[in-house]
């Protein structure tokens, strides 16, 4: 069972806890109420700082036990760097994440952290909160084993100057954590539990904060001409699901704004199966759909001032005799012919149905898709960028600045007519896959010929959705990606 963490907000010391977190910059003293513990425990600062070789660099630690003359039992000093550094509001979600990853071997049930400097401002403060939810999860409700000797509650106090105004950062920090952790969830449940029908549930329960839930099952869908999704799940016992979330936070009237996410729960590959090595990492295939429901509860949560639609097509990849074949062709709702000449290039299939539907029935002011698609984004960005595609100059920038604002980075990637070609095939209006040279380019250009006009961009996130390296801020295996870099968009751009 997981450790519960507490998070509280105080005007002055939390005189009982057991250890108290004051910061020191590169080449200072600790400062304001930090200043005022450390002269009670009557020590020199130079000569200990100079003995313990502590500069006051970032992640450096200055660890005292039982000290004189404060109320806690330990005192850590923690370096923030040159000061100024810290300024930058991510900087301060990994300095949460680094304090949680230091005090988790330490045993603490109470720990108070003196945040009273002038860079400490409100928001600043709700991102270190927010480090400290990020760092602190886990995904351990599978395991058998006895927990060890972590105490079952760790309740940790932040010390700040404006209470009120920190809180309320801080609660509206919170609910873009909560969609992240959501997105982490269900990219790390296991395939057999978290199939289509499981994550439309899943979906469904954000109905609870008012998000508008409708699940199209595959006779709708029929209907509607979705041959291109729908082939994608021929294969699999588990029928296909196409969920809509709406939040209607906005004006009435006002044009919404879509995100659509690919949400293949698990990928054989189809009868062009996947080699054995690793494919149990395909259960996080549904990357993209995670982060647009990850994304509608932060939304949800927050009472965000916008209308927004999130659509995702949930579908398993598996293999058996009515599984589509190489060489199909099928007609997607678009009246657009695909040549399906590899059953392991699904995502895309199951987005081009998901893009027109999304388009056609709601008219929306941009379009924004999330898919694990290609592993050839990992060939060109590794794991530290999500690759960018998109027919709209303005939509990119704003896309390229909200990832640096919520260090969940992008790159962007090239489109053309000299590619769009290549995707034409000899017997349908397009193929599925056209070879290895620009994969990840290909696929963008076959998802474009279904956005109709529609400012849209394409998020390639392979790389960067799970089984990336761990973090200041995750140490998980999923890393929910995507829900930050969207929340941070729309905050900073479409609300209002």
């Amino acid at each position: 069972m997981s450790q519960n963490l507490i998070i509280h907000t105080a005007a002055q010391s939390a005189a009982g806890a057991a250890l108290t977190v004051i910061y020191a910059a590169e080449g200072t003293p600790p400062a304001g109420a930090g200043a005022e513990i450390w002269a009670a425990t009557g020590l020199d600062w130079q000569a200990v700082s100079n003995t313990a070789g502590f500069k006051g660099r970032q992640g450096q630690v200055l660890d005292l036990l039982a000290p004189n003359g404060v109320a806690a039992s330990r005192l850590l000093v923690l370096g923030t760097g040159k000061a100024g550094e810290g300024a930058a509001l991510n900087a301060w979600t990994d300095r949460g994440g680094s304090l949680l990853g230091k005090l988790g071997p330490m045993r603490a049930e109470t720990v108070a952290v003196i945040l009273d400097g002038p860079e400490a401002t409100p928001a600043a403060v709700a991102e270190l909160a927010a480090g400290l939810r990020l760092r602190h999860y886990k995904f351990d409700k599978y395991k058998t084993a006895k927990p060890d000797d972590a105490p079952a509650t760790l309740t940790i106090t932040l010390v700040v100057n404006d209470q009120p105004a920190v809180d309320a950062a801080i609660a509206d920090r919170a609910a873009t954590v909560e969609g992240t952790l959501l997105a982490r969830d269900l990219i790390n449940e296991p395939a057999n539990v978290l199939g289509p029908l499981e994550f439309a549930a899943k979906a469904g329960e954000l109905a609870k904060l008012g998000v508008e839930v409708e699940i199209l099952e595959p006779e709708e869908m029929a209907r509607l001409g979705m041959n291109s999704l729908l082939c994608v799940a021929q294969g699999s016992s588990r029928p296909a699901r196409l969920v809509v979330m709406r939040w209607l936070g906005g004006k009435s009237g006002v044009q919404p704004i879509a995100f659509v996410g690919k949400g293949v729960v698990f990928d054989t590959g189809g009868i062009s199966i996947k080699p054995a090595a690793s494919m149990e990492d395909m259960k996080g295939d549904m990357g993209g759909a995670a982060a647009v429901t990850g994304l509608m509860l932060a939304l949800a949560t927050r009472k965000a001032p916008v209308n927004a639609i999130g659509v995702i097509g949930v579908v398993e990849n598996s293999v058996d005799a009515n599984a589509v074949r190489p060489g199909d062709i099928v007609k997607a709702m678009s009246g657009t012919t695909i040549e399906v000449n590899n059953t392991d290039a699904e995502g895309r299939l199951v987005l081009a149905d998901a893009l027109w539907y999304t388009q056609d029935r709601f008219k929306p002011k941009f379009m924004i898709n999330l898919a694990t698609l290609t592993g050839a984004i990992i060939v060109a960005l590794g794991h530290d960028h999500g690759g960018l595609f998109s027919n709209n100059d303005e939509l990119s920038a704003q896309l390229l600045n909200a990832g640096l604002a919520a260090n969940e980075k992008l790159w962007r990637m090239p489109l053309g007519p000299a590619y769009d070609k290549i995707i034409e095939s000899r017997f349908a209006d397009i193929k599925n896959s056209a070879g290895r040279a620009g994969g990840s380019i290909l696929a963008a250009q076959f998802l474009q010929r279904f956005v109709n006009g529609v400012p849209w961009a394409h998020l390639d996130i392979a790389g960067t959705a799970f089984g990336t390296s761990a973090t200041e801020i995750n140490t998980s295996w999923a890393s929910g990606y995507g829900v930050a870099l969207l929340d941070r968009l729309v905050r900073d751009y479409y609300q209002g």
